[in-house]
This record gives C-alpha cells, sequence and structure tokens, in this order.
C-alpha cells in the first residue's frame, strides 16, 4: 500500500513538472488551444501499463502497483487541479477537466475494445481531448461558430496523440523493469 502511494505520487509529480514544462513552451501555430500534452503521457503509461499486464496475464499482486485505470482516473485529476491552481486559472481547470473526461473515457474504451495499441489509445485520447474542450467552448462563448476550429484541433490531437503514445511505448519496458525489481 505504501510503495503504491509512494508511486502515484511520482506519477502526479511527474504529470505536474510536464505540465510546467509545458507552459513554458511557445507552441502556437496561430490557433488557440493547440498544445502538446505532454502531461497526457503519464495517463497514457498508467493505461497501457494497465493493458500490458493484462495481456501478459500478470496480476497486480504480483508487483504491479503502478497501473491501472483508477490510478490514471486520480492522478489525471489531481494534476488538472494541482496545475491549474499552479499555473493558470479557474477557466483553464474547466476546459481541462472537460478535455481530460472525454479523453479519458475515449482512451478507456478504445483500450477495452483491445483493437488499438498504445499509440492508437493515445491518439483517441489527444482528438478527444479538444473535443470537450470545444463543446465547453461553445458553451462558455455561446455560438457553434468555434466549432470551426474542430479540423484543424482533430488534426492536432492526432499528431501530438501519437508522438506521445510513440513516447510511451518506448518508456514502457523501463517502467516495468523498474517496477519488477526487489526492494
Amino acid at each position: 500500500m505504501i510503495k503504491r502511494t509512494v508511486e502515484l505520487g511520482f506519477f502526479l509529480a511527474l504529470a505536474l513538472i510536464l505540465a510546467y514544462v509545458e507552459s513554458l513552451i511557445p507552441f502556437s501555430f496561430g490557433i488557440p488551444g493547440i498544445k502538446l500534452g505532454l502531461p497526457n503521457l503519464i495517463v497514457v503509461l498508467l493505461l497501457a501499463g494497465n493493458s500490458k499486464a493484462e495481456q501478459n496475464g500478470a496480476l497486480r499482486d504480483k508487483g504491479r502497483s503502478w497501473d491501472g485505470v483508477k490510478e490514471a482516473l486520480l492522478v489525471n485529476g489531481l494534476r488538472i487541479i494541482l496545475s491549474g491552481f499552479l499555473f493558470s486559472n479557474l477557466y483553464t481547470i474547466l476546459y481541462a477537466l472537460a478535455g481530460a473526461v472525454c479523453s479519458f473515457a475515449a482512451m478507456l474504451l478504445g483500450r477495452r475494445l483491445k483493437c488499438f495499441s498504445v499509440i492508437g489509445v493515445s491518439v483517441l485520447g489527444g482528438v478527444f481531448h479538444n473535443i470537450g474542450q470545444i463543446v465547453v467552448a461553445m458553451l462558455v462563448v455561446k455560438t457553434v461558430y468555434v466549432g470551426y476550429y474542430i479540423p484543424y484541433l482533430i488534426v492536432a490531437g492526432t499528431v501530438t496523440g501519437a508522438v506521445l503514445g510513440f513516447i510511451a511505448m518506448e518508456l514502457l519496458p523501463y517502467l516495468y523493469r523498474l517496477n519488477n525489481r526487489v526492494y
């Protein structure tokens, strides 16, 4: 239990660091709302770790304490709230939560269907994160014209999701090795 709490705290700290780094990167193509989504790498890792453990027949009590849907949801929710208060404002928290709910639901569905790779699940997350934020933007500004950004945001979500998915695939073997060490 203590090891699991420490590991989740570590993942939360990593997600906050990635959120801070992302806030420092001037990334804009003239379209509001496009970000790299670096903190979502942690969610992808947690979900992919769980999926990989299920495929290999590994159970949680065999040392796989850092993987799971509940853990990914907890880390992502805490990261959004903490980074919102630390690096931005309440509106950012609102948009991020909406995006996170849509993104998480899409990634979870894609993972459960077992027809998507880690990269595919990450792309689903990137695309649906942007869709969730556009829906909130339409409600906030009370116009559907914000929806014209959707094609651009889908392309951006696909590209950034693929990049983060690739990075997650490269990091997973190292996380498995670290997690299987006896302390």
